[in-house]
């Protein structure tokens, strides 16, 4: 069977292929018959999928995560396309081709890690030198570091987008401290580099996109704190007050406590880390958002939720959707009927009202 993508799939198109599912719910229709609703993902996006008949047979034969076939037709309901699944069977991972499931950075692997080791060469602080070497030089580390997504589901949402995420936060470090004498160009690096480094453990990425037991219990602030500390006693000898200058950045940099800090920025490079992030989150985003629309005839994106607006789109050129991120993938629409996603919105900064201006939020966590 041919593989059809989520981006290719049209309204009344048949759509006969193979997706993983991220998402299996099992509800009750009003008439008192059960139904399956699938969130369908490949490395395009994202579809509902929508199970009606022999729903008890179909629940069986697969579960979350698994790689299904589906047999079904597209339609637009309520302004949104969805599948409306006639058959369906599992299909065994080994049959599978990976990377058609996983979306994955434009920008190659291999030339992002040769520009971090560059990065780490132009480091004149001896004592930050050697930590983040420590970090970088750790095989086991690294291939999690440059796999992992920066977030679940608003910005960097792919394969390799912690460490472009990372990347971007440090050239623009780059550019912003010559702009204020006296700051500690060193330190604001390896807070750029870490301050996300928890993210190895907070997220689940062999599949879809998902947090981990010890990510929804600890977070990454938390868990990327404690990594530091473990590297700082293994190695000895770094200054106390380098350690704790660096763990507060950590701690920090999503800048208030209703958005998940555990400390608010208290030093001027916990600041300038604080924006540069908050920056590079938001504007990743909505270059995404953008980029998914790019073939639309509007000049204005769709509505977006959690910013409370569309975007003027008209000045960016068609051609160059490529190299907008994001531009074939899904963004992750809110589920205010799921409680963990409301209690996940609270944590990061938003009320249970989807629609509250985003003026000043931080993104980071989504």
């Amino acid at each position: 069977m041919g593989k059809m993508y989520v981006s290719d799939i049209k309204d009344r198109s048949q759509v006969n292929s193979l997706f993983l599912v991220r998402e299996k719910i099992t509800a009750m229709a009003k008439n008192g018959k059960p139904y399956l609703t699938l969130k369908l993902m490949d490395k395009t996006g994202e579809v509902e999928g929508k199970v009606w008949d022999n729903v008890d047979e179909f629940s069986a034969a697969f579960d979350k995560d698994d790689f299904i076939e589906v047999h079904s037709k597209a339609t637009v309901y309520l302004g949104k396309l969805q599948l409306v699944i006639g058959d369906l069977r599992k299909i065994p991972e080994e049959a599978v081709a990976l990377a058609d499931f996983l979306p994955e950075a434009d920008r190659d692997i291999g030339e992002m890690t040769a520009e971090l080791s560059a990065i780490l060469d132009t480091l004149k602080d001896v004592y930050l030198k050697k930590l983040l070497t420590a970090f970088f030089d750790d095989p086991e580390l690294m291939a999690l570091y440059k796999t992992a997504p920066a977030a679940k589901g608003m910005h960097h949402v792919y394969l390799g987008g912690l460490l472009e995420h990372s990347l971007a936060v440090t050239n623009l470090v780059d550019r912003v401290v010559p702009l204020y004498p006296g700051v500690n160009r060193d330190l604001l690096i390896a807070g750029a580099l870490l301050h996300d480094i928890g993210k190895v453990r907070e997220m689940s990425y062999t599949r879809s996109f998902d947090y981990t037991d010890e990510g929804k219990l600890l977070g990454h602030i938390t868990i990327g704190v404690e990594m530091i500390q473990d590297k700082i006693t293994a190695i000895g000898g770094i200054p106390s007050e380098l350690s704790m200058l660096l763990k507060h950045m950590i701690l920090s940099h999503h800048r208030q406590y209703e958005f998940g800090s555990p400390k608010r920025p208290k030093t001027v490079e916990a600041t300038i880390l604080n924006y540069l992030d908050d920056l590079d989150s938001k504007i990743n985003g909505i270059r995404s958002h953008i980029g998914r629309e790019m073939d639309g005839g509007s000049r204005w994106t769709s509505y977006h939720r959690l910013y409370d607006r569309y975007f003027y789109k008209d000045n960016f050129m068609a051609d160059d959707s490529e190299f907008l991120p994001g531009s074939a993938r899904e963004e992750e629409p809110l589920s205010p009927q799921m409680p963990r996603e409301r209690e996940e919105q609270t944590r990061k900064g938003f009320s249970n009202n989807p629609f509250e201006d985003l003026k000043g939020k931080n993104l980071d966590l989504f």
